[in-house]
């Protein structure tokens, strides 16, 4: 048991490697704060493509939709990190992560949103353009609402999975929090550096597990 505490519970060497991994996690929360406003918002105008009513564009968005959402985020990240320089475009880490998960997101949101869009019943738009709202007006203050409200828990579930989706950045070297628990591995020989990291993630992403499981019973009441 002191074996098993020491190499995994070190509270010593937690204490040690704190600094550089708080700055990781630093780094892990500043790709969030600029990933998941950006997927929202991309995932609307995916959304508005796969309801058009031009078909070509309708069936355009939703082969988008489908191709992302079956594309391993991983393989996607190594094809445009270190495939792509081969072809001449050299994105950066920080922007070939950025690329590929708002590829990845803008599809899975996407789809979520027109799920919600299709819960709306057609006869309060009907209503809402009757009083006079324009098509964009009706759907920004009518349709888009209700719509969030009803995928509101798959919503924050997607978000859930985006933030766990940041710990791939550290397969192209962008020093956030999984690649800096593991640099602290390496350096003390030592694995509680990844079970600091794990419990920094376990305190991030547990409130937004009990706050699904609300929204979707209050949903359900």
């Amino acid at each position: 048991m002191d074996i098993f505490i020491s190499e995994f519970f070190n509270i010593e060497i937690m204490l040690k490697v704190a600094p550089l991994i708080f700055k990781g996690l630093v780094t892990t929360l500043l790709l969030c704060l600029l990933l998941i406003p950006i997927g929202l918002l991309s995932g609307i105008g995916t959304m508005l493509l796969a309801t058009s009513k031009y078909r070509a564009i309708r069936w355009t968005a939703i082969v988008f939709i489908d191709f992302w959402r079956a594309f391993p985020p991983l393989v996607l990240l190594i094809f445009i990190h270190s495939g792509l320089p081969f072809a001449g475009i050299r994105l950066g880490p920080t922007g070939s992560i950025c690329v590929a998960f708002l590829l990845n997101a803008s599809s899975y949101y996407g789809e979520i949103y027109r799920a919600g869009v299709e819960s709306v019943p057609a006869g309060q738009i009907e209503a809402a353009r009757s009083t006079g709202l324009s098509a964009a007006q009706t759907f920004i203050h009518v349709t888009l609402p209700q719509a969030v409200r009803n995928v509101l828990p798959d919503l924050l579930s997607n978000t859930m999975e985006l933030v766990k989706l940041t710990s791939l950045a550290s397969i192209v070297a962008v020093p956030e929090l999984l690649y800096s628990a593991d640099l602290a591995r390496s350096l003390t020989y030592n694995t509680s550096p990844l079970v600091l990291a794990a419990l920094i993630y376990l305190v991030l992403l547990w409130p937004v597990v009990r706050l699904i499981a609300r929204v979707e019973h209050k949903i359900a009441r």
